[in-house]
């Protein structure tokens, strides 16, 4: 069942957004030891205008309910809570592959230095989350105005350069999401709350948006690889970064509108724990890809690339499980008490119901 504290549709947009990062993972994981495309590639390449803005819009609705908390109870919320996990899981993950499967621990010690700075493998996510609320925090104590941030963060996004640093790459792909997130947060929760008292006109809303974003992406000079993709018509900064607010929004009435239904709940689960499979689903995916190439029982690419999506989502699902059961581990998917640095104050905030934002003024 749905806590009560959470809204179940934002839960729901937040698991449709977590099978589409691991399916990503997946198909271009396995397509590059194949060296082939298959099926998942192309549902993959339709989303790639929207894959990851949305998760990072999402993550934006509930900052409007913490950003004016003190720095020490909002830091420990919006930036310690994230580095935390990025700490812990990137110790894990660069410890087995590089330390321990690839018996490398001068290489493993270098690439724990390194992702202080550069945001290591997956967990980039997360590690730009923490920045981002700092930024934000930074933007909103110099009382920058909205209209300001959002057109230079566009400018960015549509610029996309290519720094050295990864760090700043993904800032400016990705900011400009997050801070979209937090702005729009009143208008994209009366929207979906408005389709979601009209199912067939979200249901025609999206698939026109579907038929729309499909044509773009698909557009001539479109080319598919086994490692990613390029886009036609949609590739253009200026639509491109149109499509990606479109995208994002569309899977937030999306999750409205399947949230109506007890047979999506295993969805809802999903998103209401996305961390849990994003922290840990790369290690099983690259262990079963691995088995199964090399055993010779599933080599075609697109037969092979949703096995590995279904193992990836599944296996940290299982283990989450285990952990709840046995009662040990926990500290793999729940912040511990000394890693906060609010003490109680962080407690009871994050007992406090997740409302709709209230209207910020720009």
């Amino acid at each position: 069942m749905s806590s009560p504290n959470r809204m179940p549709w934002v839960d729901t947009a937040k698991g449709l957004s977590i099978l589409l990062v691991v399916m990503m993972y997946s198909a271009y994981n396995t397509g590059e030891y194949t060296g082939g495309v298959g099926f998942l590639h192309y549902v993959i390449g339709f989303a790639t205008p929207f894959r990851m803005p949305e998760f990072f819009l999402i993550s934006g609705l509930f900052l409007s309910q913490v950003i004016d908390r003190p720095w020490r109870r909002y830091v420990d919320r919006r930036v310690v809570h994230y580095l935390y996990f990025y700490v812990l899981w990137a110790i894990i993950s660069i410890g087995l592959k590089i330390g321990i499967f690839s018996g490398d621990p001068a290489g493993m010690l270098h690439d724990l230095a390194m992702a202080v700075v550069q945001p290591y493998g997956v967990l980039w996510f997360i590690y730009m989350l923490a920045v981002f609320g700092i930024v934000i925090r930074v933007l909103r104590e110099f009382r920058v105005p909205h209209w300001i941030v959002i057109l230079a963060a566009a400018a960015l996004q549509m610029w996309a350069p290519k720094p050295d640093s990864y760090a700043l790459e993904q800032f400016a792909a990705y900011f400009v999401f997050f801070y979209l997130g937090f702005v729009l947060a009143p208008l994209i929760f009366r929207l979906v709350e408005w389709t979601q008292g009209r199912p067939a006109v979200a249901v025609a809303g999206l698939l026109a948006w579907a038929l729309v974003n499909g044509l773009l992406v698909y557009s001539p000079g479109y080319a598919m690889q086994p490692v990613g993709m390029q886009m036609g018509l949609a590739a253009w900064p200026p639509l491109h970064l149109a499509l990606a607010v479109a995208g994002a929004v569309a899977l937030c009435v999306a999750g409205g509108f399947l949230s109506k239904f007890t047979s999506m709940e295993w969805l809802r689960w999903l998103g209401e724990h996305s961390l849990v499979v994003y922290v840990a689903f790369t290690i099983p995916m690259s262990i079963f890809r691995g088995v199964m190439l090399a055993s010779g029982l599933l080599t075609d690419t697109g037969w092979l690339s949703l096995a590995v999506l279904l193992v990836s989502v599944i296996s940290p699902v299982v283990l989450y499980f285990i952990v709840k059961r046995v009662g040990f581990g926990t500290f793999l998917f729940e912040r511990p008490a000394w890693a906060h640095v609010d003490g109680p104050n962080a407690a009871k905030a994050s007992s406090k119901p997740m409302t709709r934002p209230a209207r910020e003024a720009a």
